[in-house]
């Protein structure tokens, strides 16, 4: 038996705030110079702000990414800089300070916040701890006091995309949801945030899917026969 989000499709559900009990989903992305969020260098960092429609159907919203300076000392793991590729010295990288590039993706993060009358932001992310794990250190390194972000809950699409399609590597599940991706643009912060979006949209859809069609069958079958010409 399917059970749809709340028990009902009543209109006043269909706003973000009621949909996952007032937090506002944010998919965040970031690439770093290695796994220890106190020491290593978060290098890239990107956002997407989830919207929803009328009818209950998730959609990527305003994006934002930046490159961003290593903080004073940060380890720089040559293993990790060979996989992403990044060069954290390049000339044209046009990085930001730290405390300036959160301080920037926070800043529409707290609009939306408002918009949608939500009390916290809820990281979306593949692997999401990880990613969270790395903003808290950063947050906590520059003394920023508003972090919109839930401290510790968040929506991993590893989880979601091994119940929905089978698959738990971002590029595999990707394709599995018919979503197109580009082996030369992964690794990037905001290509990555935006097709973790995508994900997480579409899996949430399909949810609304089935929600829609078990309340259409449920009319269907309540539904008082016309009485027949002869009757």
């Amino acid at each position: 038996m399917l059970y749809p989000f709340a028990m009902t499709t009543d209109q006043h559900l269909y706003t973000i705030d009621h949909r996952f009990r007032g937090f506002l989903p944010v998919v965040v992305d970031v690439e770093t110079a290695g796994f220890n969020a106190s020491t290593d260098a978060l290098l890239e960092i990107a956002a997407v702000i989830i919207e929803m429609d009328e009818q209950g159907f998730l959609h990527p919203g305003k994006t934002s990414g930046c490159h961003v300076e290593p903080f004073p000392n940060a380890n720089l793991d040559p293993k990790a800089l060979a996989f992403t590729g990044i060069d954290p010295h390049h000339p044209f990288r046009f990085a930001t300070p730290e405390k300036e590039a959160l301080e920037e993706m926070f800043k529409p993060i707290r609009q939306a916040l408002k918009t949608h009358n939500c009390r916290r932001a809820i990281l979306v992310g593949h692997n999401a701890f990880f990613d969270l794990g790395f903003i808290n250190a950063a947050v906590e390194r520059t003394g920023i006091k508003r972090n919109p972000f839930h401290p510790f809950s968040t929506f991993d699409t590893v989880s979601l995309a091994g119940l929905a399609y089978g698959q738990t590597v971002l590029a595999k599940a990707v394709v599995a949801a018919g979503i197109e991706w580009d082996d030369k643009e992964a690794h990037t912060a905001l290509y990555d945030t935006q097709k973790t979006a995508e994900l997480f949209c579409a899996i949430v859809n399909r949810w609304q899917e089935l929600t829609l069609s078990a309340d259409d069958d449920s009319d269907a079958g309540n539904a008082t026969p016309a009485k027949s010409p002869t009757e």
